[in-house]
């Protein structure tokens, strides 16, 4: 099965997404650190507007996408 067919649960998807911001929070010279000030500043930290957000089954950011995809 492919895996970039199987949603995400979304608390999963938000977890994800914290962990990630936060591992790359202020490595704005690295290519997901510059992602994920990009998607905080756009979104002004609204979860729901998140690049995470932006697909269906919470497959829209994916810095998230690969770690979920290595979870599973």
């Amino acid at each position: 099965m492919d895996k970039t067919k199987i949603e995400i649960p979304k608390d999963a998807a938000l977890q994800l997404c914290a962990e990630i911001r936060q591992k790359y929070q202020g490595k704005w010279w690295t290519l997901p650190g510059m992602q994920c000030m990009g998607c905080n500043a756009a979104t002004k930290g609204d979860m729901t507007k998140r690049c995470v957000s932006n697909a269906p089954g919470y497959r829209g950011c994916n810095l998230v996408n690969a770690r979920y995809d290595r979870m599973v």
